[in-house]
């Protein structure tokens, strides 16, 4: 059997959610086909050299070690190692640039910038969110007026993104593996992000997930489209976590998450043979 090296925090604290459950059952379950590894985020290099492919998954947000991560996708290349996900997306693993690069093409996503020299991108609001290109899991998001903006925005250093507030009615989520589509959780009560239910997806829901999915055309991995429905119905791209997104496996039925488990194994061998 071929060796993984599962890396995970399992004492990292999340709003609403226990990672380390996720995590034990899903080693639980890769352990039947695969020899395991588990460690630390900041300890992967101790360990790749004697694994067959590294699986990066609830390490929370990188930014609370981002020399070792540097480093260790600077590892990636130089020494050839295999991950999960792949290291060639263009969305979460890489920062939030991307969604200035949507928003400039025209995707439906909720409109960004990193300057306020183009503000008039952005909708006439009576509240912004203003929050860090590396941040991930609400870390220095703050709510702010239009008069205060300037106080918050660099704009010479753009390392802060700019949005306008959006009072949607709930937001969802769209799961793939690999560009297969899994399953789809809502949070029916928006005030409570975390308590999610099985959302069965329109055809149209499904092609809004997709577009994202076919542009950041992900070598192999887990992917959660993040959006919003916005009060006119429509809904609009939040963020695209390509890197190590929270799966909610153990919101899903015994079914789901079974079909999950088959399938990620299935992707998990195409990436041990690519």
């Amino acid at each position: 059997m071929k060796t993984l090296l599962f890396v995970t925090d399992l004492y990292y604290e999340a709003k609403g959610r226990n990672y380390y459950e996720e995590d034990l059952f899903l080693t639980s379950k890769l352990r039947e086909d695969f020899h395991l590894v588990i460690c630390h985020p900041e300890d992967i290099e101790a360990f790749e050299n004697n694994a067959d492919l590294i699986i990066f998954r609830n390490a929370g947000p990188v930014a609370n070690f981002k020399d070792k991560y540097e480093a260790f996708r600077n590892r990636i290349v130089s020494k050839y190692l295999k991950t999960f996900n792949s290291f060639n997306g263009k969305a979460d693993m890489n920062g939030k640039e991307y969604l200035i690069e949507l928003t400039n093409a025209h995707f439906p996503v909720i409109p960004t910038i990193d300057t306020l020299d183009f503000l008039d991108k952005l909708p006439n609001v009576d509240t912004y969110i203003v929050k860090p290109k590396d941040g991930a899991d609400s870390i220095g998001m703050e709510f702010v007026t239009k008069d205060e903006l300037g106080e918050k925005v660099d704009s010479k250093s753009k390392n802060t993104l700019v949005q306008p507030f959006i009072n949607f009615e709930y937001e969802v989520s769209f799961y793939f593996i690999d560009k297969e589509f899994q399953y789809a959780l809502y949070a029916p009560d928006k005030e409570k992000r975390w308590e999610l239910k099985e959302y069965v997806p329109t055809e149209e829901d499904l092609t809004f997930a997709k577009r994202f999915i076919e542009w950041n055309n992900l070598d192999w991995g887990i992917q959660r489209v993040d959006a919003c429905r916005n009060e006119q119905g429509e809904l609009l791209l939040v963020e695209l976590e390509d890197l190590n997104p929270y799966l909610s496996l153990l919101e899903l039925s015994a079914e789901a998450r079974q079909n999950f488990v088959e399938s990620m194994k299935k992707s998990l061998q195409k990436a041990l043979q690519a």
